[in-house]
């Protein structure tokens, strides 16, 4: 994006989103001096508005872009390979693609995805460092837990150095343990994490986008084409000063019936341990403690 004119001394533009201003009283536009802060005489000009507002979109457009391939991602979804070609020339959508290991219609077409053309299909880095060209109608953007070799995908990756816009291969996952009750529902081992009240464990579970349902934090999860809700137990705001969480556990859609064993498949058991990791992760540490 170019340099707009905001009044007789200054020009404005979007960089790295954000907007900045140059003086246009050196002798070449090119040789304007950056300013660090936005002059207080063209913070209100139209110019400077627009630019503004136009940053706030997008940067909203790149947060949806990636939580839309987030679910993709840990619903394992169908995606069709055309939508993908008709948004990658989209940066926020670029941004969020590049690198999400993609998975085609055999075990050949895995790979970290580095193109997408209408008429090409996409373009994907495989375990041997070829770029080969997946053709299938739809590719998967599976969750880790159902990749298979996810370590050799985590160490090729960091050969390659690769960032991946939404995280997925380096993404916290759980594994139910072999020898678990198979009839046990619910997860005690990050349960009883202290905040300080129950806003603040609220607002915890909020900022990691979870959602607050009556007396639990709840995750809505797609496991193999079924709606699974982990929900983690939370104190009574209105009876206790502090808050704590409670125990693990999972219910089918309606949240009225409690999963147990293999009711609860491997993506469901990964996503609500993670959630209570991340709400323990997130507790009020004593004093003493933080000695």
């Amino acid at each position: 994006m170019g340099w707009l004119a905001a009044g007789d001394a200054y020009e404005v533009a979007l960089v790295e989103g954000r907007v900045v201003a140059r003086s246009t009283s050196a002798r070449s536009p090119e040789q304007g001096t950056r300013e660090r802060d936005l002059p207080a005489e063209i913070r209100d000009r139209p110019e400077v508005l627009e630019l503004q507002r136009f940053a706030e979109w997008l940067d909203r457009h790149a947060a949806e872009c990636a939580a839309r391939v987030d679910r993709w991602m840990v619903s394992s979804l169908p995606v069709p390979t055309g939508l993908l070609a008709r948004v990658w020339p989209d940066e926020a959508w670029q941004t969020a693609l590049r690198d999400i290991v993609v998975v085609g219609d055999g075990p050949e077409q895995v790979g970290f995805l580095r193109d997408a053309d209408e008429a090409d299909g996409l373009r994907v880095v495989n375990l041997d460092g070829e770029t080969v060209r997946v053709s299938a109608p739809t590719v998967t953007m599976p969750h880790p837990v159902l990749l298979p070799g996810l370590e050799e995908l985590r160490a090729f990756a960091a050969e390659l150095g690769v960032v991946q816009g939404v995280e997925q291969i380096h993404r916290a996952t759980w594994r139910r343990p072999a020898g678990a009750d198979g009839a046990a529902g619910s997860v005690s081992e990050f349960a009883g994490a202290e905040y300080r009240s129950w806003f603040h464990l609220s607002a915890r579970a909020t900022s990691l986008g979870y959602r607050i349902s009556g007396s639990s934090v709840v995750d809505r999860i797609r496991d193999a084409g079924r709606i699974v809700t982990a929900s983690v137990g939370m104190s009574d705001p209105y009876t206790e000063e502090r808050a704590w969480t409670g125990s693990l556990s999972w219910h089918d859609e309606g949240g009225q019936r409690r999963l147990t064993g293999p009711e609860i498949g491997p993506v469901a058991w990964s996503e609500g341990m993670r959630m209570a990791a991340a709400l323990h992760a997130g507790r009020t540490v004593p004093a003493d403690d933080a000695r």
